[in-house]
């Protein structure tokens, strides 16, 4: 079974660029497995012949591979950290921040980004760079239409004012949409951009393995410029934060020396 599961993840990165052995290993096989029994196959290489035959399929596998678990303003308190610690300090010098949301999933995270930097500047000065490595989840984020559980966290002046409420689902206004540009990016295969004052993280480092974490940490670091701030997960926490030539900022914000 496990040359099996080798095998998989040979015929995929061939397929798609993306190497699976870079995820942790049991988390993704039960997810896989599951899967491809849903799908009425009974084992990996008989998963990996269809997966290469059929699109819908193959989109579906990329659905199930990264995890689109997003919601707005989540974690609220760090939310309020970056808007009344962070942001102030970064826009004494600058007007415009330069800011990448990372495995932005289905949107929430950049038009959040957007939404507290709108208590600094006006719409038009804000500007996201949004990337997942799923196509699917891109076009939903463009779309901008969430359930109303997905706006749990989101004051009710923020509400008010860029959504509009289409029962049972409500419609990010456009002029929070046209600070957002998505694009396709793969954290551990693409070049990185460089000069950021702002690179956000969050809750996507745990499914990768400590080899990659390394790797991604470092291409961060090197794309943050010196005094920028990278804002992870509350459950990411980097314990090594010099090695990655960081500083704590505060709990789960990280200063690039």
């Amino acid at each position: 079974m496990m040359s099996d599961y080798i095998h998989f993840i040979e015929g995929i990165k061939r397929k798609t660029g993306i190497d699976l052995g870079l995820y942790k290993e049991a988390q993704m096989k039960r997810r896989l497995t599951s899967l491809y029994e849903k799908k009425g196959f009974r084992n990996f290489v008989e998963f990996l012949h269809a997966l290469e035959k059929d699109r819908d399929l193959m989109n579906e596998f990329l659905d199930r591979m990264t995890i689109n678990v997003s919601e707005f303003y989540r974690n609220g308190k760090r939310w309020e950290v970056l808007q009344n610690k962070i942001l102030p300090k970064l826009l004494q010098n600058k007007s415009r921040l330069k800011i990448w949301s990372a495995a932005c999933s289905t949107g929430e995270e950049p038009y959040t980004i957007s939404m507290v930097l709108s208590k600094y500047l006006p719409l038009s000065q804000i500007s996201v760079n949004a990337t997942d490595i799923d196509e699917n989840v891109i076009q939903k984020a463009k779309l901008g239409l969430y359930p109303e559980r997905s706006l749990a966290e989101v004051p009710e002046e923020m509400k008010g004012k860029y959504f509009i409420n289409e029962t049972p689902f409500y419609k990010i206004k456009d002029d929070i949409k046209k600070t957002v540009t998505y694009k396709k990016h793969n954290l551990l295969n693409d070049p990185y951009d460089t000069d950021y004052d702002l690179i956000v993280c969050r809750n996507v480092m745990i499914y990768f393995t400590e080899e990659a974490k390394d790797r991604i940490y470092h291409n961060f670091s090197k794309s943050l410029r010196s005094g920028g701030i990278l804002f992870v997960g509350s459950t990411e926490q980097i314990f090594n934060p010099s090695k990655y030539d960081f500083e704590v900022e505060d709990t789960f914000f990280y200063r690039k020396k």
